[in-house]
Order: structure tokens, then sequence, then C-alpha cells
């Protein structure tokens, strides 16, 4: 079991722990961030030896990184960096908000024959940040004029393979519409269209999914979604609509252009099935 440490020290974020008693001791620095290609959270953490002018003072062969008091990785302290760093994912069950402890614990002695078992923690808090997935669309039920047919629509899409996702659109008495997972999606954010407001971290969305035209199945849908802030009127949409078996009949074809009225919506992600 591990005491607490004498002194509290905050800094860049990190609630550091020292213990004066040992003169030598392992240094902890430790980060949780969102790893955007995994879409999950984990702690990034980096352990040093003490500052030393004696090298060998410095040499440890086993130091344990420690998550709430349980061992996640081991290293050793060795010429010429005296540090090693890693990344795991935190404690199960640990969530938005809550404090993990990440420790270094010297096991081994020291190079110079000292005695290990010296430590030092820091403290880290899962962010509050959304990383089921970098984020999806949404649009109301407006429409865009292409050769004067007019088509309206309704989503909600994310930008990755998983259920939730929800697309209709509806033309001259004819309606497609799936709630699939999507076959492919893209997520892209460019800098030079500004999506803003709300704040998200795309402004353009593209995917292939399958639906149901007329209420039969069998068919593909191709769309690209970009938002390009508010009102709405610089936002853009594209959709092909196709027969799976026969890509050739083509029974909607609408190029990227800019709508017409209504407003297509980039944001966080949410939770979802």
């Amino acid at each position: 079991m591990f005491k607490r440490l004498s002194t509290l020290t905050v800094t860049a974020g990190f609630i550091v722990f020292s213990n004066s008693a040992f003169a030598h001791h392992p240094e902890i620095t430790a980060e949780a961030v969102c790893e955007e290609s995994t879409g999950s959270v984990v702690i990034n953490y980096t352990s040093t030896a003490w500052e030393s002018g004696d090298p060998v003072s410095r040499e440890n062969a086993q130091v344990d990184v420690l998550f709430d008091g349980t061992v996640v990785d081991s290293g050793s302290y060795s010429a010429p960096d005296y540090s090693f760093s890693g990344s795991m994912p935190p404690p199960a069950g640990a969530g938005t908000g809550d404090t993990v402890v990440v420790t270094a614990l010297a096991v081994a002695d020291w190079g110079n024959g000292t005695m290990g078992g010296s430590s030092r923690s820091v403290e880290v808090i899962i962010p509050s940040d959304d990383c089921g997935a970098e984020g999806r669309f949404t649009g109301g039920g407006h429409q865009i004029r292409v050769d004067g047919v007019r088509v309206t629509r309704g989503l909600t899409l994310h930008c990755d393979l998983l259920l939730s996702n929800n697309l209709e659109i509806n033309w001259q008495g004819n309606r497609f519409h799936t709630e699939e997972h999507l076959t492919t999606v893209a997520c892209t954010d460019d800098p030079d269209i500004i999506q803003e407001p709300p704040p998200a971290p795309l402004d353009t969305l593209v995917g292939v999914g399958v639906g149901r035209f007329n209420n039969v199945d069998g068919f593909t849908i191709e769309f690209t979604l970009v938002d390009a802030g508010e009102p709405g009127r610089e936002d853009k949409a594209a959709f092909l609509i196709y027969e799976t078996a026969n890509p050739g009949n083509v029974v909607l074809n609408v190029p990227l252009q800019n709508l017409t009225g209504g407003n297509l919506q980039a944001h966080y992600d949410q939770p979802h099935k």
C-alpha cells in the first residue's frame, strides 16, 4: 500500500507528490488524452531517474509504473537517457472527470547500491472530450433543387461504422432510407472551411451505405456533406443512389452543390450504440 507523499506541487496540469525522505527517487510525468487513431482515452507517461552528478547512481534495473496501485508497465534506468515512456489505457471503470494516480516505483536497488523502494506519483484527470468517435453530421428537412426537382433530406450520421446512423431522402414521390452500418465513412476538417458555430472536429463527411428505395432493398448511396457555417447558405451536399447489383440503374444523382434551403450541422459526437 502506498502512503501519501509529503509535498504537493501543481505543475502543467499534473499534481506531483514529492517525498524528500529518499535521496534516490524516480520522476514521473503523465497526461490522459484522447487518442485519435483508436477513439479512446490513454494515459501517456514518462519516468526518469532523479538528477545526479554521478551517472551510476541513476541506474535502476526495475522501475514499475502503476495506475491506482496496479502495475501496468516496467522499465529500467540506464545510460544515456535514464528514462522510459509508455502509453496505457486507464484502469477499468475510470470515466470522464475521474482521477487516476500514476506512480513510478524504483523496485530494484540503485546503481551505487542504495536501496530501492522510493517512488513518485502524479494525478491525471480523465478528459471530458468524447473519444468515442470523431464527430457527426445532422441536417433538417430542407431541400436541394436540381433541374427543378425538389430533394429533401434528414440525417444523423457518425464518423464511424457503428449503428445509430439515419439518412432519409425524398423526391417526386420517391423515398430512400437507411438505418444500417455505413460501408465506408471519412471525416475531414478543411482549414479553409469555417464551419462554426458550434465548434466541431470536422466540416466534411463522405460516406457510402446501403438502404431501401421505395421499400425495396438492394440500393447503395454515395454522399458528401459539407458544413460551411451559419446560416447554411454555403453548406453543400451530393447524393448518388443506384441499384447495388446494377450500378447503371441510377435513381437519384445530385451533384455537389450549395443547399437552397435548410442547414447541415457538424458536431462533436455523442455516445451511441
